[in-house]
């Protein structure tokens, strides 16, 4: 048994040795060390002991420590879940009956990105424009650089472009799939009518997520928080920097450092000169999706009193975004994700769609310099954002969220749950915005960081079906007092007043 242990260890690290060398940060490492070699700290005679104390001295353990625990949290993590495991009433079934109950949900991603695609090619056709774009005009290109830093200035003819497709279009997909008719030989019929119930994920239970956020329940005074973060950024290390999330209510000034950590965004050389190569392509080539983003920001942050001054940046960091193709690698490697690519998109394999601007704007309020607003947004998206997006097996994407979110009202808020049935509503679809935006937009700013601090703390999305149950428990008794969807959209459409930390953990810690 010790040899098998051995040797899965020494595959492990060889795996992930070979991953740090395909990284644009392994050349800076391996000089570092070359020159620490070089130091009379680093004596020939004990190579190993010597350079081990240097590399630990300079901080660079640290460092590299927190790289291996970025390659595994996104290639070895994401290889173990890579093959969902259905609901236990499934797991039961023959598999010569049933050979893969989530076929159907794989099918549905790969319909919905061929249809997204599709939609934008339809665009381009109808507008007589190449998908792929073309080279901008001197005059226009002149126009840009000139006003880079006011594009809000940028003259742009908006008036025939749409959004290729808005929340209310992914959920009536969602609604409309169709799972295996029979679950091991019982009737539909016995199945409880959720309108998420014949999809086969597994989701947690509430005494489950309470066991996984169970961190909350920990309160620690503002100033003993604050002592603490100054000792975790001195340190630098990445799993620290993770737990100190977990408290929900990390102090403002050193959010941003702490969530750089997490995600692994600290800007360096080779992300300057990235970020200096898609601005070039922005300034040299006009696509299609530039104009639906300034469509999609003049729609929705320009209109928000909480993010209409940051519309120049969030130009800036949008258009750059659609010319990232790092981010469709990066993307085709989560399980459940969709392969085949039938139609043309955007170089980032990101079509854009109304509000994703939204998933950038609350990194605003983190960063001055767009270039590290930049890519700590990307890493957040890459991690996150698209599974609210997309349709995929993975058990914290949209389609999970939403079982989730249905199962919870239903056990533990069945007053409103039956309210909302006799009247005739769906309950997905009061919350689904706030579940595809994670709250963006929804929350007053400085609540909805706090939300999202959990989210890289935990590193979950089920934070958001979860909070989803307790903004409607808070205004349960309005609920209940109203009987059409108009008066329900009306009581949850102000959620200023709500204090996340406090009703997580109130809603946590009851019986």
């Amino acid at each position: 048994m010790e040899e098998l242990k051995d040797t899965s260890i020494h595959h492990t690290a060889l795996k992930l040795t070979n991953d740090i060398k395909t990284m644009k940060i392994y050349e800076s490492l391996y000089r570092t060390v070359q020159k620490l070699v070089c130091t009379p700290n680093v004596d020939k005679n004990d190579m190993r002991t010597t350079l081990e104390d240097a590399i630990r001295a300079t901080g660079l353990e640290i460092e590299i420590r927190n790289i291996l625990f970025h390659l595994i949290r996104s290639s070895v993590k994401s290889e173990l879940k890579a093959s969902i495991q259905p609901a236990e009433t499934f797991r039961k079934s023959k598999p010569k009956k049933f050979n893969d109950p989530l076929s159907f949900l794989k099918r549905a991603g790969l319909q919905w990105d061929r249809r997204v695609r599709k939609s934008l090619n339809a665009m381009c056709t109808e507008l007589k424009i190449s998908i792929t774009g073309q080279v901008r005009s001197s005059v226009d290109k002149e126009e840009m650089v000139l006003k880079w830093e006011e594009l809000s200035n940028y003259a742009v003819d908006l008036s025939n472009y749409r959004p290729v497709y808005a929340p209310k279009d992914l959920l009536d997909v969602l609604l409309s799939l169709k799972g295996p008719s029979k679950i091991d030989g019982v009737d539909d019929d016995s199945i409880p009518k959720w309108e998420f119930a014949h999809i086969p994920l597994p989701v947690k239970n509430f005494f489950e997520l309470r066991v996984h956020f169970a961190d909350l329940l920990r309160l620690e005074p503002f100033q003993d928080l604050t002592l603490q973060c100054q000792r975790v950024l001195n340190y630098k290390h990445t799993p620290l920097c993770q737990q100190t999330l977990r408290k929900g209510n990390t102090p403002p000034p050193y959010r941003g450092a702490l969530w750089s950590y997490v995600l692994g965004s600290h800007v360096n050389t080779h992300h300057i000169d990235h970020w200096e190569k898609l601005k070039a392509n922005v300034l040299n080539t006009d696509l299609i999706v530039d104009k639906l983003v300034f469509k999609d920001i003049q729609l929705t942050a320009s209109n928000d009193d909480q993010y209409f001054v940051f519309e120049d940046v969030l130009y800036q960091v949008m258009l750059c975004f659609s010319r990232d193709s790092e981010i469709s690698e990066m993307v085709q490697g989560e399980p459940g994700t969709s392969k085949m690519k039938q139609y043309e998109g955007p170089p980032s394999g990101v079509v854009p769609f109304h509000g994703i601007c939204m998933f950038a704007a609350p990194f605003c309020y983190l960063y001055d310099s767009p270039v590290k607003l930049y890519f700590t947004f990307r890493a957040f998206y890459i991690r996150y954002c698209h599974r609210l997006t997309t349709i995929s097996t993975h058990h914290q994407g949209i389609v999970s969220l939403c079982l989730l979110f249905e199962k919870l009202l239903q056990t533990h808020e069945p007053q409103l749950w039956s309210h909302f049935r006799e009247l005739q509503i769906q309950p997905i679809r009061i919350v689904f915005k706030w579940l595809m935006r994670a709250f963006s937009g929804h929350l007053p700013p400085d609540q909805l960081l706090i939300l999202w601090d959990l989210v890289l703390g935990f590193d979950s999305l089920e934070i958001l079906s979860l909070f989803a149950i307790i903004v409607l428990s808070f205004r349960k008794e309005s609920l209940m007092q109203v009987s059409s969807l108009e008066s329900v959209e009306s009581i949850l459409a102000d959620l200023s007043s709500i204090k996340v930390s406090p009703l997580i953990q109130l809603a946590l810690s009851r019986d």
